[in-house]
């Protein structure tokens, strides 16, 4: 069957892991709307007494005097429906929101692991229910016809290809539409969408315009429109159910390990490599946890990959609860590399870079990644801008500049932010120093190496910015500096001054 969408609707606002005790008085959840105070959702006891969504609060009190208020809180709601969709990542990883009380779950592919769609869709209400939540559900071949079933009509499972006939007796807005469209349909006469649909698309979209044309064609099956996942599909998954949750630790790091050692054999069937990997646990409970490690390689070694989530794991500020156990366990792939065959040097050693970055890797998962910064080069020849940070796990493979062999460094390896005043003699006002003083300290120059003229960079419109004549220096002692003269003699400025900019090795 082509059924491949599911729309879970939940009335209220509390998050599976905060269940309570149901009571005994009807409740009722108000905003303030076209002036006035309005029930915007309400629960079983106040729909059974004739209370409904739109109806003001003073007509609401007049039918039912004790009910129970409380503000509406569009935060908290969102929160709660991203809780939501977190806990549907069990039955598929393609989950949208539909908001303000709407998921909905691609399930192309997924119901046969259930048992079928029927037994999918009572796991998903079993599991709700017992979380405290109500749930009115649809399956069908198109997301619109799904929502409008769910929505507006009774749920259930539409046959392929039956969508015109089970959505046909709901009323205009199940559509979606605008108020006003709903409002000039109803004085048409035209109050279902079995109604619409019988009539020309033609007059409609020149009286309503092509979105209503459009939506009834998505609605009735005709058209398709695939939904944007809140979060995009991985590289390769693996996971494990347990009928029995599990809560040793001893279990835990197991069903990680086998589940990383999946990961690896799939990987490498595709020839890459991960570069981030999630492992997600599902409480009993409803409450989800997900933990990631990055790695600044792409990698598929179990073993690298377990080390990391230790280390993870004991950094963790909010250490992981298995509160009555976990009843799922999946690590996922969301992005990776190509990876081909690691070549090992003649004297068999280990490469230095691969072991830097497996330090780097053990850094991040531990400290966090915002924490862990690497330099890297940025093209320009302005000492002060020649570099930026990024995050270790994300910089790119750059080389930088290096002499020629058997010639000395061009740049230092210390430099001074900012550069440090020194007092020059030269033989002649714009020519290389002779002596200079740092620190109270005199050093007499034997070799200067120079000058490398800079100048700022004309298109970033810097003000007033002096060319930089730069020198490198040696004194009598051997030791070497970076020093350079700011401004040039006579054309701009009359006394230029000199600072040190940093020290060679």
């Amino acid at each position: 069957m082509s059924t491949d969408r599911l729309l879970p609707r939940t009335h209220g606002a509390k998050a599976p892991e905060a269940r309570q005790a149901p009571q005994e008085t009807p409740l009722a959840v108000i905003d303030k709307q076209k002036g006035a105070l309005r029930l915007v959702a309400v629960d079983q006891r106040a729909f059974a007494l004739g209370l409904a969504p739109g109806l003001m609060l003073a007509d609401a009190r007049a039918r039912v005097p004790d009910l129970r208020v409380t503000p509406l809180d569009a935060a908290a709601d969102a929160a709660c429906l991203e809780r939501l969709a977190d806990f549907c990542d069990r039955w598929t990883p393609l989950v949208a929101l539909d908001p303000p009380h709407g998921l909905m779950l691609d399930i192309s592919g997924c119901a046969h692991l259930f048992g079928g769609e029927a037994e999918l869709v009572k796991d998903i209400r079993r599991r709700f229910q017992r979380s405290g939540l109500d749930l009115r559900s649809a399956i069908a071949g198109t997301p619109d016809a799904a929502r409008a079933l769910a929505r507006f009509g009774r749920g259930g499972i539409v046959a392929a290809g039956a969508e015109a006939e089970s959505v046909g007796a709901l009323p205009i807005a199940a559509l979606g539409v605008d108020q006003q469209v709903v409002h000039g349909l109803s004085r048409a006469g035209l109050k279902t969408i079995a109604a619409l649909a019988e009539r020309p698309s033609t007059p409609l979209a020149a009286r309503f315009g092509d979105d209503l044309i459009a939506r009834l064609n998505r609605v009735l099956g005709r058209d398709d429109m695939r939904i944007t996942p809140r979060r995009m599909p991985p590289a390769c998954m693996a996971e494990r159910p347990f009928a029995d949750p599990i809560a040793r630790t001893e279990d835990i790091e197991a069903t990680l390990e086998r589940l990383m050692q999946r990961i690896a054999d799939l990987l490498q069937e595709r020839g890459e490599g991960g570069r981030r990997f999630e492992a997600s646990f599902f409480r009993a409970d409803g409450a989800v946890r997900t933990i990631a490690v990055e790695t600044g390689h792409p990698s598929r070694d179990p073993k690298t990959i377990l080390r990391l989530y230790r280390e993870r794991l004991d950094a963790l500020a909010d250490p992981l609860d298995p509160g009555f156990g976990f009843d799922l366990i999946r690590i996922a792939v969301p992005v990776a590399d190509p990876l081909d065959a690691a070549q090992v040097s003649l004297d068999g050693k280990v490469n230095a870079d691969s072991e830097v970055a497996d330090l780097v890797d053990k850094l991040v998962a531990r400290l966090g990644r915002e924490r862990v910064q690497r330099f890297v080069p940025r093209d320009t020849h302005d000492p002060r801008r020649r570099s930026f940070t990024v995050p270790a796990a994300e910089a790119p493979a750059v080389r930088w500049d290096r002499p020629e062999p058997d010639e000395p460094p061009l740049r230092p390896l210390h430099v001074f932010t900012p550069p440090q005043p020194v007092l020059v003699t030269a033989q002649v006002p714009d020519g290389p120093p002779a002596r200079f003083v740092w620190r109270r300290a005199a050093h007499d120059i034997v070799l200067a190496e120079g000058p490398e003229r800079i100048a700022p960079e004309w298109w970033r419109r810097e003000q007033a910015m002096p060319t930089r004549d730069y020198y490198r220096v040696e004194d009598r002692d051997g030791r070497r500096f970076w020093i350079f003269r700011e401004g040039l003699y006579e054309r701009e400025t009359s006394e230029p001054q000199w600072y040190l900019h940093g020290l060679f090795p």
